[in-house]
């Protein structure tokens, strides 16, 4: 199965939905994009998935144009921005789903808060993606 996880810059929300995903199952085929990547991943989302237990420091930022023409089982995008600016796919997208969560990188105030910010958007992508994996996605055993 092909998945591919859409944000706007490909830093935060999409690199963690991208890693919690493949670590529920090793065999999905995910990849994730940016419809403005940055080129780069947010250090503090690397360092609270890695306190989740899931490594994602190797992912890079990657532009949307560059799987433009592959085939997706689903294409799911994690922020308001991606999801207005999805562009359209030549190749074939069989399934397209919207699932919005906050930007933790905009989060302001104390050193603690913007953290707590990062752990808390990490726990509800995962939660979120969690489900999506056990109603949708899971093989059939």
């Amino acid at each position: 199965m092909n998945i591919l996880i859409l944000c706007t810059g490909n830093s935060c929300r999409s690199q963690m939905a991208h890693g919690v995903l493949q670590s529920f199952d090793p065999e999905l085929r995910v990849s994730s994009a940016g419809t403005e990547a940055s080129g780069k991943l947010n250090p503090q989302a690397v360092a609270v998935m890695k306190e989740a237990g899931v490594d994602i420091s190797h992912h890079t930022s990657d532009p949307v144009t560059m799987y433009l023409d592959q085939d997706w089982d689903y294409v799911i995008t994690v922020c308001g921005g991606a999801n207005e600016h999805c562009p359209r796919f030549p190749g074939k997208v069989k399934h397209r789903i919207h699932m919005g969560f906050d930007d933790p990188s905009h989060a302001t105030g104390t050193e603690e808060f913007v953290w707590s910010e990062f752990r808390r958007v990490r726990d509800e992508i995962r939660e979120g993606f969690w489900n999506l994996y056990q109603d949708i996605l899971k093989p059939i055993e």
